[in-house]
């Protein structure tokens, strides 16, 4: 039975990597019809806006419908960049698109031990603790210590924090959404289950706590993406920083969201651990990088955002589940570009 899971895993990673050899390209189309009362009076709606980097080009983004106030902010504090758009007099299907074309590269990473293991200034900030990344706890400094017990250098201690993850967190199907991406409440109340916002923001506290610059990354993720509808795609992971090399990807949700899929125990699971170390060449799209404590602006009451990722909006003052789309309601499409 061990050699057939075996064989399925280089199956399915070999599918994985055929499937993405060309990294697609298409647009995506993000639709929300806010839900309203009959006597509803003022609608706020704000979206995480996508933008370029080394790994993807947004291009050709518009936003459309019949909302009174649209423009684009960008909070100071989390550099969170985001559309907040409002409807002052509710009509009676509020409507808003905002659709962007990609075009991505493979995502893969070849790394190596720096030449200097020191940290550019700019990183420090990647470094701090914070009430949503406690990396100053005294349980969070003492797992750190003991998961990188014996390495040195941020790449084998970046890997050391990436193993522990996986070998003590799981995949908890049961998980509304992304999860909380609360460390302290995934590592404790909920004995180390969680989704990808849980277990992501866990290796970036850990990262943090070792001394080790990291962030968490917000976005989707698709295998292999088709034409239709992906609302489902909204997926979180987790970056660190290796000096010669810059930020380098890591997945260790995927890690054990595969191993509830496909039923692997760790030593099954090796493969997968391997293919979310240091990117990979799945779809993705970088909706937000380090998008904590966002103050929106224009929220009332205006409390800070775990995490930015979701579409939030408020409905006279009262903020829609971010995490049910229908209930919200949120769709996203995609459309593949047409192969010449």
């Amino acid at each position: 039975m061990r050699y057939l899971k075996t064989a399925l895993i280089l199956f399915f990673l070999c599918i994985a990597t055929s499937a993405m050899a060309a990294a697609p390209s298409g647009t995506l189309t993000l639709t929300i019809t806010p839900k309203i009362k009959n006597d509803s009076q003022n609608i706020k709606l704000w979206i995480p806006y996508p933008l370029s980097d080394a790994s993807q080009t947004i291009s050709t983004l518009t936003v459309q419908g019949n909302h009174d106030t649209a423009g684009i902010y960008r909070d100071p504090a989390s550099t969170a960049v985001y559309l907040y758009a409002t409807w002052e007099t509710v009509p009676e299907k509020p409507v808003l698109t905002l659709s962007f074309h990609l075009t991505q590269t493979d995502r893969s990473q070849t790394i190596h031990e720096p030449s200097d293991d020191r940290y550019p200034m700019e990183m420090a900030r990647y470094l701090e603790s914070t009430p949503y990344l406690p990396a100053d706890a005294m349980e969070m400094q003492r797992i750190a210590t003991q998961a990188t017990q014996g390495k040195s250098g941020t790449l084998a201690r970046a890997r050391a924090i990436y193993d522990w993850v996986v070998n003590n967190t799981f995949r908890d199907p049961v998980v509304k959404g992304c999860g909380l991406g609360d460390p302290s409440r995934t590592l404790n109340a909920c004995k180390g289950g969680g989704k990808c916002a849980d277990l992501s923001s866990v290796f970036v506290t850990l990262a943090r706590a070792a001394g080790i610059p990291a962030r968490d990354v917000y976005g989707l993720r698709l295998s292999t993406p088709a034409d239709g509808d992906i609302t489902s795609a909204f997926h979180c992971w987790a970056e660190f920083y290796l000096p010669d090399t810059g930020w380098v990807m890591v997945d260790p949700a995927d890690v054990r969201k595969m191993m509830l899929v496909h039923h692997l125990d760790l030593e099954e699971a090796q493969g997968w651990r391997e293919f979310f170390w240091a990117g990979d060449d799945l779809f993705r799209v970088v909706l937000e990088k380090e998008s904590r404590g966002v103050v929106l602006q224009g929220a009332h009451p205006n409390t800070p955002l775990n995490y930015f990722m979701y579409p939030q909006a408020q409905v006279d003052g009262k903020a829609l589940d971010a995490f049910d789309a229908k209930a919200f309601a949120y769709r996203l499409t995609f459309t593949a570009d047409k192969k010449q």
